[in-house]
């Protein structure tokens, strides 16, 4: 599935912002992730590897992706998972509600190294189960061009929240069962 989307695949990992995404036995679903200086096997039911990280292998993806913005988790109780990330050593960065997802969803917002973590969840708790990985939103060189390299299984672009970038996400449609989003780069920092 991965390769289908135009990323590159080496022994069944891709590398996109100097970290590596080791792929599960479907490529399709994100299964786990490493946390440098993590002192829990799992945060809130997401799964944590202590496994020690390969250096970084430099690849280029043929969809123009060169960064991961964002990884996205989803949650029914939005203040016991951010208390889990908090007690993992994170410190939350802002929180907020909002519409971005079609219903109102709160927003809470961590930095990993370059990757931000935002975990969404209802305003009020709709249960206990546990935190999931909901989806991954990748920088890339330019929308347009990887607008045009996935052809209908991208949707169209629109404004995204960040000013002056714009967003595509994959149509439920192209195989894979988290949600991706193409982001155009954002302004250079000054």
């Amino acid at each position: 599935m991965w390769a289908g989307l135009g990323f590159a695949v080496d022994g069944g990992s891709t590398w996109v912002s100097g970290a590596e995404y080791t792929l599960g036995s479907d490529g399709r679903r994100i299964c786990g992730w490493r946390l440098s200086g993590a002192s829990t096997s799992a945060i809130d039911g997401l799964p944590v590897s202590e496994a020690k990280a390969r250096p970084p292998v430099a690849q280029t993806h043929p969809n123009g992706v060169v960064a991961l913005d964002h990884l996205v988790v989803f949650t029914p109780d939005h203040q016991r998972t951010i208390a889990a990330i908090e007690a993992a050593g994170l410190d939350l960065r802002r929180m907020r509600d909002a519409d971005t997802y079609e219903v109102p969803m709160r927003q809470g917002f961590f930095k990993l190294g370059p990757v931000i973590l935002e975990v969404i969840g209802p305003l009020d708790p709709t249960g206990d189960g546990p935190a999931r990985f909901y989806g991954l939103a990748f920088t890339v060189a330019d929308l347009d061009a990887t607008a045009a390299y996935l052809g209908d299984r991208l949707r169209p672009a629109k404004d995204a929240v960040q000013p002056g970038r714009r967003i595509a996400t994959l149509d439920k449609n192209a195989g894979s069962s988290v949600a991706i989003a193409f982001m155009s780069p954002g302004a250079p920092s000054a």
